[in-house]
């Protein structure tokens, strides 16, 4: 029997056009590391990824910038004062010095949020491993599992961060670890710096860095130097609470500014800090020990200079910043301006006064292109342009498919766009039906990007080929097993990394 009983009139619809393909993202990084406070009202973040979308947010969950102490003392000057402290200006007259102990652990998270974000950086992820009391690497090591699973489990993620793990001995293992657990699900993208070594050379930077990162995924992962001296922080950030006297001063043979009442009012300043008490005798309350710490802070920046060439080298010391954050943002700026498949390269860089170290092009002839093919991206300043990104290589420099770090992501972008899509199919009849409907989806899919220009060739042919079907990509035997088998054919763009431009002198015509 029909479907129909009753006499009437009956409307039935089709869908006019198949199923397509929803693009992933591209630029969705996350940042692992320390931070002040990991918190979402009575709720733990610690070890979680947390979607944010600017600073206000990174301030709500995780709390404000780090506050280093930098212990100040004025002694005697001793032969070893170079290697126990990270500053020390002598007074040879009196033999005396300021010196400047450095904290243990320096927390620079908060600060590569800010690059990230000045620099074009969007959405993105925070995962925080513990507080400003913790040590990174103690603390990585302990949640790495965890971390890696709760990264997992976030679909959007497309790039990884770790720009803290540079400060520590071990960030050759973190490296690694990305590259092992993170790459081998062929959808990440890790960015990593190159730790600075004091006064070694470009090769000696390059091998040790290649040595170090193993063999392992480098397709999926580029390489930054040198690092940044940045202008996150300002004078301002530099106070009293940042600059810590030991009150090991002997103040009765110093001289600040040679105006007898300020010297006065200085020493009178260390003097009721170090007893907590007034001239009076009367006990301090903790508030206005703090507010004598400003008074004698401003004192000293006004009036004596070696204090004031202090806070500057501090700032310059704290402003010193690996450049994997603002790859990161750099990466989002041309994701969302360009398209995936431009290279991120050949871009200038915001809150970044200079590269710490010139990097000439014989330097980057080394890093660029080594024998082991693990190449370096350089930044570097060029005369009337600015500092620029200078390079666009994954470290899999010797491949002749994934040289290119804009290959490789767009080939991540392709593949987890389609994967997706076809989970629609997964069960339905492999048969001619199903064949030309995802056939149809990939090469609608594919004509899109190819019109944006992320394709290579004149004309879709030539950019892209669909295969899918018995006798071309599956046998009988496949069908049985109920497997399909696609083939997707695409020619992805290629950077101009090198431009020869010939000129030759020719005869003259008249």
């Amino acid at each position: 029997m029909g479907e129909y009983k009753t006499p009437g009139v009956y409307i039935k619809e089709k869908n006019a056009f198949g199923n397509s393909i929803v693009e992933v993202e591209t630029a969705i990084p996350v940042f692992i590391g320390l931070t002040g406070t990991a918190q979402d009202g009575t709720s733990s973040l610690l070890n979680k990824p947390v979607r944010i979308s600017s600073m206000t947010e990174y301030n709500t969950y995780f709390g404000g910038a780090p506050t280093p102490q930098f212990m100040l003392s004025s002694e005697e000057i001793k032969d070893d004062d170079e290697d126990k402290y990270l500053f020390c200006f002598p007074d040879n007259e009196k033999k005396m010095a300021l010196k400047c102990k450095a904290p243990e652990h320096i927390y620079t998270l908060y600060y590569h949020m800010v690059l990230f974000f000045a620099n074009g950086g969007g959405t993105c992820y925070v995962v925080s491993l513990g507080g400003y009391n913790a040590d990174f690497y103690e603390s990585y090591s302990a949640n790495k599992d965890t971390v890696f699973a709760n990264i997992k489990k976030e679909q959007d993620i497309t790039m990884v961060v770790v720009p803290e793990a540079v400060n520590s001995a071990n960030c050759m293992n973190v490296y690694t670890d990305l590259l092992k657990e993170l790459a081998d699900k062929q959808k990440y993208f890790a960015l990593l710096d190159v730790p600075m070594g004091a006064g070694a050379k470009t090769e000696e930077i390059s091998d040790s860095f290649g040595a170090g990162i193993g063999t392992t995924n480098l397709q999926y992962a580029a390489a930054y130097y040198p690092w940044l001296e940045t202008s996150v922080l300002s004078d301002t950030d530099i106070d009293g609470r940042v600059l810590v006297w030991t009150y090991n001063v002997d103040t009765t043979s110093m001289t600040f500014s040679g105006d007898s009442k300020v010297d006065e009012y200085i020493k009178k300043c260390f003097t009721m800090i170090s007893t907590e008490k007034d001239a009076t005798g009367k006990v301090l309350k903790a508030g206005d020990i703090q507010q004598v710490k400003t008074d004698l802070h401003n004192a000293l920046l006004q009036n004596w200079p070696q204090y004031k060439l202090l806070a500057k080298k501090v700032k310059d010391y704290l402003n010193l910043l690996p450049p994997s954050a603002v790859m990161a943002g750099v990466y989002t700026m041309i994701d969302n301006t360009r398209g995936v498949w431009k290279a991120p390269a050949n871009v200038s860089v915001s809150y970044v006064n200079k590269p710490a170290v010139p990097v000439t092009d014989k330097d980057q002839e080394v890093l660029n292109m080594p024998m082991s093919g693990k190449a370096i991206n350089a930044i570097r300043t060029f005369p009337g342009e600015g500092i620029k990104v200078w390079g666009a290589r994954t470290l899999d420099g010797n491949s002749q498919d994934w040289r290119y770090i804009n290959v490789r992501r767009t080939m991540i972008f392709l593949e987890q766009s389609v994967k997706n899509a076809a989970r629609a199919y997964v069960f339905e009849p492999n048969d001619a039906n199903t064949w030309i409907n995802m056939k149809c989806m990939i090469e609608n899919f594919l004509r899109s990007v190819w019109k944006r220009g992320g394709l290579a060739g004149s004309t879709p042919e030539e950019a892209y080929e669909v295969h899918v079907g018995l006798g071309d990509t599956m046998t009988n035997d496949d069908i049985l097993e109920g497997t399909m088998r696609i083939t997707v054919l695409v020619a992805v763009t290629r950077p101009a990394e090198f431009i020869e431009i010939t000129f030759q002198q020719q005869a003259q015509k008249s």
